[in-house]
């Protein structure tokens, strides 16, 4: 008997159910996975209170997990039953077992353990198109975080201040500024009670920074264009405060000649060779201990609606993972 966490209706937390449901046998180029943790992430709250689509319902909820392979469907090659693997962006993560496609998954190197994995996958590959993509940290640039106490922002500034750039992390409260000036952030500003222009100005001898990585969305994207030095990239690649309200592309011109970008980690890890390249940079960076992956909370996955809950309270830090049976000790 396998389940997983399902919604039969958008809304909030409490419509996460953990439902009886048995994974199909694997198809042609497809693998039965046991999965034994499973990540979180604001997606999956955008996607439950159908912000993003999810599908149709009831819908399995969760875009990360790592497993071990059960079966192999016709045709699969490269990998063998008992691998251990895992996968970002693919819609079905919270489930004790699933099927799913050969190709979206990597195997997973002896130095990085299931719940890393599952802490990563979506995150780490995140912070990588971020920081090598969207707009490629050079040595001695500023860049602006937001969420730095997050699992994104835990990442994206470990590996930003290894690669010589000035971070500024934007957090909620003086814990999370403790946390995030322990994984790379050479300044914090607490968002709540202080103009975040300003004080990136004062970090910056008045430049501004070279990008702002925002996750927040409609709350922060006119300070994040306020934050930038002329030519400078935002990165809006989040929509936790809401959606960004419409703008003019004319009021880019008088802040500097900016640039604005939308990305989606899915087009990053849309071939096969994006999704490798990505996996095999950061599993090295891990494993070399570029990055430390701070996994604060865990819950067993049938208690996934307190997961969501916590992390919508801005209760958690770090990264999150739901533990399935499988993975229990």
């Amino acid at each position: 008997m396998s389940h997983a966490i399902r919604i039969h209706a958008h809304g909030g937390a409490d419509q996460l159910r953990w439902d009886q449901v048995e994974p199909a046998a694997p198809g042609p180029g497809e693998v039965l996975l046991r999965q034994t943790a499973c990540g979180l992430n604001f997606i999956d709250v955008y996607q439950r209170d159908g912000l993003y689509p999810a599908g149709d319902l009831p819908a399995v909820l969760g875009m990360e997990a790592a497993g071990v392979v059960e079966a192999l469907g016709e045709g699969v090659e490269g990998f063998a039953v008992g691998d251990r693997v895992a996968y970002p962006m693919c819609q079905g993560a919270y489930a004790e077992a699933r099927t799913i496609d050969a190709a979206r998954l990597v195997r997973l190197p002896g130095s990085v353990s299931d719940r890393q994995a599952a802490a990563i996958m979506l995150k780490g590959l995140t912070a990588h198109y971020l920081l090598f993509r969207s707009y490629p940290v050079q040595q001695g640039d500023s860049i602006l975080v937001y969420a730095a106490a997050g699992g994104v922002g835990l990442l994206l500034s470990q590996w930003a201040k290894h690669l010589g750039a000035q971070v500024i992390g934007c957090v909620g409260s003086e814990e999370k500024a403790e946390l995030a000036r322990a994984n790379g952030c050479d300044h914090v500003i607490l968002y709540r009670h202080e103009n975040i222009p300003a004080r990136v100005r004062e970090f910056t001898d008045g430049e501004g920074v070279a990008a702002a990585y925002d996750s927040v969305g409609k709350a922060t994207f006119m300070d994040s264009l306020d934050s930038l030095r002329p030519f400078g990239v935002m990165v809006s690649f989040g929509n936790a405060s809401g959606p960004v309200e419409p703008f003019s592309p004319a009021i880019l011109a008088p802040k500097g000649s900016l640039y604005v970008t939308r990305p989606t980690l899915a087009t990053h890890i849309a071939t096969r060779a994006l999704l490798e390249e990505g996996a095999d940079r950061l599993f090295t960076a891990v494993t070399d201990g570029l990055l430390h992956i701070q996994i604060n909370q865990t819950y067993p996955l049938a208690e996934t609606a307190q997961a969501h809950r916590d992390l919508e309270g801005r209760k958690t830090t770090g990264s999150t993972v739901l533990i399935t049976e499988s993975g229990m000790p």
